[in-house]
């Protein structure tokens, strides 16, 4: 790890030089450009469309293009981008990650490379974490860009498929990760390729690109279809799982929040069901149920990870990385019902998913992908493994003045959250801000109980109150003004200090304990100290926090209880503190490498079956396809009928015609046909004759046959593939208990989902045969004749 990160901060300087050397060039055009008339200047425009068309690279005109974007920067809005600007915009443009510190403008930034590779006509997404900075910045830089002559399009997910594709035709469209995504997956799904909206995916540039490629990296993307009936199922195994003893019938991994059966809970779980083997396939639907029962009963907590709403009888997810509420959304896989079972709200029915694809793979199909945030650097190991992005940090405008304190460690929480309040206390009364950052609504509510206590007025900007966020994060840089923020101290939005703040020392940032990810920590820290402001910032550590329970040692935990009150600032301790943030991380990376390892055996059969889908989709012939399909089946009969006791792969004549016989192939061969004949010939003959048939029958109708022939082979397709999702998800979801049977989990995970895949292929191709051979067309009758 040392060399790997001693390898990174080598590069990071090579980079940072020669990206200082990069834009060099652009600072040169500056007099130049500001020179020219506005029509000269968008005359820029076709001329460097024009040169991108002929010979030259996009490399070729970077400095005229960065140079015309910026010019029109400051005419358009009245900005113009500083030096440091042009650099992470030249980390952008070339596929990476550019870090810059909250207030250093990274919107800005990002018109450059934006408007460069618009050029090319082929499209750009601009992607944001919601759609209010999605059409704030469509409106905003956008402005920009059509003052130049380029076109731009807002996608938000009340848009109608028209309006979304127009959108997408656009030079550059602004969308939300969400949306694009499915989109994506609403795109593969389409009967008509004239209903689809995306054009393509050229160049993604997405900002905070830490929150969507790594904090939800782990979420799919999900549409979903029918309903099943399995209500009972999750009653049942949420009772079983309640009678579970903890370390004897099950095993709860604190540090990677999962949880499994022991074996001798597995032995209970097949007594009280009555099955011989719970890992038997016929079994996975069991298995999955009671699998998430025992998440929802021993990993989710409420008010943490969700919250109950008796009013409208339902589970709420409290979204982890911004402690939204998530009103509407459930979570996948059945676990949303195992938690209602487990709170005893009313089981909402289970919905069929029709397709899935999850962030990591989505923005992997970008032929170029960028992005920026303020904060990435300490997740760079995995940018550069996963996404092949490099994270620059890009230096400030001005120094930081902000003086970042160490953690004041206490013994118990009541201790830190007694010396917190008295700190916000004395500051409040100097008439300092006060931002209070804290990871759970529990906590959030308990310091504003604190503060009533004492009569401190102050806003809280939590999950349950979240629609006021706006106007709470606009004063919350305001003179006298204390507010409570949990895990969300208004991202994408800067607090202004207002009159008189600067002289009182700028915006104080608390934090009420140390986040698992040094990243969010350093997201809340970032609030303060903008532009060469000043500020502070300090944390509230106590060893019973979850960070310290779950990765600090006893033995700090023995030394500060007895402390009592005393707060301790040391080098060991924020040591300690660190070491066990990066403990965290590395099982969250771990994790989300995991699943990019399983997700990538779904990655291959959904490209497979995409690629198929999309050429039935795009020909409005095709007989091609069915055709193979008859192949295939004709395969499938012949391999059924073969004696596997014979040495020369001898044909059973009878079983055979008896199999054509039953998907409608009367009378096509007869036993003499296949006498002698080996398995290869005997798939050709059957294969020829059974295709002619098939050609025979449909003669007189062929012109209302083919669309028919493309539509049935789509829905059966959607069909097949929607209960192999299912299919794969639970088998997923068993999977790891394989390690029992002294089986590597991921090598059974491929190997069986091959196998399912290999079925489903098979299963499509009887299908479709069948419909071929039973479908009845009456001839068109030809038009009467007037007289």
């Amino acid at each position: 790890m040392a060399t790997f990160l001693s390898n990174l901060f080598n590069e990071d300087a090579r980079k940072i030089k020669k990206i200082e050397s990069k834009i060099q060039p652009v600072l040169a055009l500056e007099e130049k450009y500001a020179a020219m008339s506005d029509d000269e200047l968008k005359a820029m425009t076709p001329k460097l469309k024009e040169r991108l068309a002929n010979v030259e690279t996009e490399e070729d005109i970077f400095a005229d293009a960065f140079a015309t974007a910026r010019e029109a920067c400051r005419r358009v809005i009245g900005e113009f981008p500083y030096p440091v600007q042009l650099m992470g915009a030249a980390v952008m443009q070339g596929g990476d990650i550019a870090e810059m510190k909250t207030g250093e403008g990274k919107t800005l930034t990002s018109v450059m490379a934006v408007y460069l590779n618009a050029l090319s006509g082929k499209g750009v997404h601009v992607v944001t974490v919601n759609e209010y900075l999605s059409k704030r910045d469509s409106e905003w830089m956008g402005a920009i860009h059509q003052f130049l002559g380029l076109s731009v399009g807002l996608n938000l997910r009340q848009l109608t498929k028209a309006q979304k594709k127009a959108a997408y035709l656009c030079d550059i469209t602004y969308t939300t990760n969400s949306e694009l995504g499915f989109d994506y997956l609403r795109d593969n799904m389409v009967t008509n390729i004239n209903d689809r909206v995306l054009r393509g995916l050229h160049f993604a540039l997405v900002d905070e690109v830490d929150s969507i490629l790594i904090d939800e990296s782990r979420t799919p993307l999900i549409i979903s279809g029918g309903q099943k009936q399995t209500a009972n199922l999750y009653l049942q195994a949420d009772r079983f799982v309640k009678h579970l003893k903890e370390d004897e019938d099950y095993e709860i991994d604190v540090k990677a929040k999962t949880v499994q059966l022991s074996e001798q809970g597995i032995a209970k779980a097949e007594k009280l069901f009555k099955v011989d083997n719970l890992f038997n396939l016929s079994h996975v639907q069991l298995l999955h149920h009671i699998n998430q029962a025992l998440r929802a009963n021993y990993v989710m907590a409420k008010d943490i990870d969700y919250v109950v709403d008796e009013t409208d009888d339902e589970i709420v997810i409290v979204d982890p990385n911004t402690g939204r509420l998530m009103k509407g959304r459930q979570w996948s896989d059945g676990l949303h019902q195992a938690v209602e079972a487990k709170e005893g709200i009313s089981i909402k029915q289970e919905t069929t998913t029709l397709a899935t694809i999850t962030y990591q793979n989505f923005f992997r199909l970008y032929d170029k992908l960028a992005g920026m945030t303020g904060t990435a650097k300490t997740e760079e190991e995995e940018f550069l493994e996963i996404y092949n992005m490099y994270v620059v940090d890009i230096p400030t405008n001005k120094p930081i003045k902000r003086i970042d304190y160490p953690d004041a460690v206490y013994g118990t929480k009541a201790a830190k959250f007694n010396a917190l309040v008295e700190e916000v206390k004395e500051r409040h009364e100097a008439g300092q801000p006060i931002l209070v950052g804290t990871i759970a609504v529990e906590t959030s509510e308990l310091i504003s109980q604190y503060l009533t206590e004492r009569k401190i007025p102050h806003n809280v900007l939590n999950a349950k109150n979240h629609e006021r966020e706006a106007e709470i994060i606009a004063r919350a840089g305001q003179k006298g003004s204390v507010t409570i923020a949990t895990n969300m101290a208004g991202r994408g939005t800067d607090i202004k200090l207002g009159e008189g703040v600067r002289e009182l020392g700028g915006l104080c940032v608390l934090g009420s304990e140390r986040h698992e990810s040094r990243r969010i920590d350093n997201q809340l820290r970032g609030r303060s100290g903008r532009q060469g402001d000043p500020g502070m910032s300090r944390f509230y550590v106590s060893v019973q926090d979850d960070l310290m329970i779950r990765f600090g040692s006893e033995r700090m935990e023995g030394l500060f209880k007895s402390l009592g009150d005393v707060a301790v600032e040391s080098k060991t301790v924020t040591k300690s503190i660190s070491s066990a943030q990066k403990r965290v991380e590395g099982v969250n990376y771990d994790a989300r490498k995991q699943l990019l390892q399983y997700d990538d055996v779904m990655r291959q059969q959904r490209e497979t079956m995409y690629k198929e889908r999309d050429f039935i989709l795009e020909n409005e012939d095709v007989h091609t396809v069915i055709e193979d399909m008859f192949k295939r089946v004709v395969s499938d009969v012949v391999a059924a009928n073969i004696d596997p006791d014979s040495k020369n792969e001898e044909i059973d004549a009878s079983g055979l015609i008896e199999g054509l016989n039953k998907i409608g192939f009367k009378d096509l061969i007869k036993p003499e046909d296949v006498a002698g004949k080996s398995r290869a010939d005997v798939i050709d003959l059957v294969d020829q004759k059974a295709w002619a048939y098939y050609q025979n029958k449909i003669e007189p109708v062929k012109v209302q046959i083919r669309p028919m022939e493309k539509e049935m082979s789509l829905r059966t397709i959607d069909r097949a593939w929607s209960n192999h999702i299912d299919t794969m998800s639970k088998l997923r979801d068993g999977i790891g208990l394989r390690s029992y049977a002294q089986a590597n989990p991921l090598q059974a995970y491929v190997q069986e989902g091959y196998s399912l895949f290999e079925d489903m292929m098979h299963t499509i191709a009887q299908e479709i045969v069948a419909f071929c051979m039973n479908v009845r067309v009456l001839p068109a009758e030809p038009a009467s004749k007037e007289a």
